[in-house]
């Protein structure tokens, strides 16, 4: 009967089993594979982020608590609040030009042949590391035009349209008969035709004196007419030569630029050939011979790129220079899954390429910017090595950034507590941003 009823009697329930995946890998083993992984990511990120913010609640020396004083450091700081606005300077600028300048890549590499080799040489800087990029631009805004690049190429077109004078250090010498005036120089007496005229100055390195100048030479008179020489008045040799007068080793201010000037008014101008010697017309006779201030205007010598004002400009430019080949990468990837039959039909209904760009490239390329920015802008928030490399002592001040100034008060400053507060405020600064992107993947997934 036992037996019967044993047999009879409904089954017990199962012993419980291990869950397993989709792929058959049971809990446990995939919490044993995943360990490392927690343990590194508690050590490397979770533990610096409680100890940050635990520290910035403390003193200096750690050793007092400081409530929330190394908080209020962030806004009355004045290094922090510079540091602050550029930040937010880099965050509007950097990826919205980075994104631009890769979308117009992208479209444009697409409709020529050596589209490829065009995506290589704008996407070779992201090979180089920010250091590098720092040094190489260092180099590129220096301010003398014989080193730095982006002043040669302004300093030369500059020059095009408005040439700088040879004779920026020239000025009368011993018994000179000119006299400053408004910049230039005059003579303190009038001139008259037929009576050449010396016109001597001295102060101009050989080596600067112009290409076309030659030996001085004493200008000869002519009937009705007012001639002269202007020139280097200086041999080199104690009690050599003769002021006044040109000598076999003295060089005439070749192209200087002479005037005649009466009751305030220029009546005649010349400009003096190689050897130094010029010609007045008859108008001239009676006036008083000016040498105008633009023969000594000092050579233009560029753009102060690394000064307080353009310094945070130039360092978002090398940036740009080194992002933009990564912005146009991802959008030049993006761009490639776009259905064709969406661009030609627009063009069919007449759109032109313009409104094809904006009406229906730039729609359907929305999520892949939309990666692109929130990637640039996570990247600038904690840009670091351009601002520390780039910026020169004398504007460094100027072109602070949230991560420099973090190191500074860390390490130069010795202030531990505001520099956790300020990772932790970029840590709070990056988080809506991260977010954003959290979403936008799940509703990404979720199509």
């Amino acid at each position: 009967m036992a037996s019967a009823a044993a047999a009879g009697a409904p089954p017990g329930p199962a012993a419980p089993r291990s869950r397993k995946s989709v792929t058959g890998t049971r809990r446990t083993v995939a919490v044993l594979f995943l360990l490392p992984a927690l343990v590194l990511l508690g050590a490397l990120v979770v533990y610096p982020i409680g100890y940050s913010l635990v520290r910035s609640f403390y003193n200096a020396s750690g050793d007092g608590f400081a409530g929330f004083d190394n908080y209020t450091t962030l806004f009355t700081d004045d290094g922090i609040r510079t540091a602050l606005k550029n930040n937010v300077l880099w965050v509007v600028f950097a990826p919205t030009v980075c994104t631009a300048l890769g979308l117009v890549f992208a479209v444009l590499t697409e409709r020529v042949r050596w589209g490829t080799a065009f995506k290589l040489v704008v996407f070779m800087p992201m090979a180089i590391s920010m250091l590098a990029a720092g040094i190489i631009f260092r180099l590129v805004y220096d301010q003398d035009p014989d080193k730095g690049v982006a002043n040669a190429v302004w300093v030369g077109v500059h020059d095009t349209f408005a040439q700088s004078s040879a004779f920026p250090k020239a000025h009368p010498g011993r018994r000179s008969p000119l006299v400053a005036q408004g910049g230039g120089f005059v003579t303190t007496a009038a001139v008259h035709a037929g009576q050449p005229v010396a016109l001597p100055l001295v102060g101009v390195a050989p080596d600067q004196l112009p290409d076309d100048a030659k030996r001085a030479a004493a200008a000869r008179p002519e009937p009705g007419k007012v001639t002269g020489t202007t020139w280097q008045d200086f041999t080199r040799g104690k009690g050599v030569g003769k002021l006044g007068a040109p000598d076999p080793s003295e060089v005439g201010y070749a192209g200087m630029r002479i005037e005649a000037v009466k009751d305030g008014e220029v009546v005649a101008s010349a400009k003096a050939s190689g050897d130094g010697t010029f010609t007045l017309p008859a108008a001239a006779d009676g006036a008083r011979l000016r040498l105008p201030a633009s023969n000594f205007r000092e050579p233009y010598n560029g753009v102060d790129w690394l000064g307080p004002a353009l310094v945070t400009p130039a360092i978002i430019g090398s940036y740009v220079w080194m992002w933009a080949g990564f912005a146009m990468v991802l959008i030049a990837a993006g761009l490639a899954g776009v259905p064709r039959e969406l661009l030609e039909a627009a063009r069919v209904d007449g759109a032109t390429e313009w409104q094809v760009f904006r009406k229906v490239t730039v729609p359907l390329l929305a999520p892949v910017l939309a990666v692109v920015v929130v990637t640039l802008m996570i990247n600038v928030l904690k840009v670091f090595d351009l601002v520390f490399i780039i910026a020169p002592g004398s504007s460094q001040d100027d072109a602070n950034v949230l991560a420099l100034e973090l190191y500074r008060k860390g390490f130069a400053e010795g202030q531990p507590g505001v520099a956790s507060a300020i990772s932790v405020f970029l840590l709070l600064l990056v988080i809506p941003v991260m977010l954003f992107n959290v979403r936008r993947l799940r509703r990404e997934v979720r199509r």
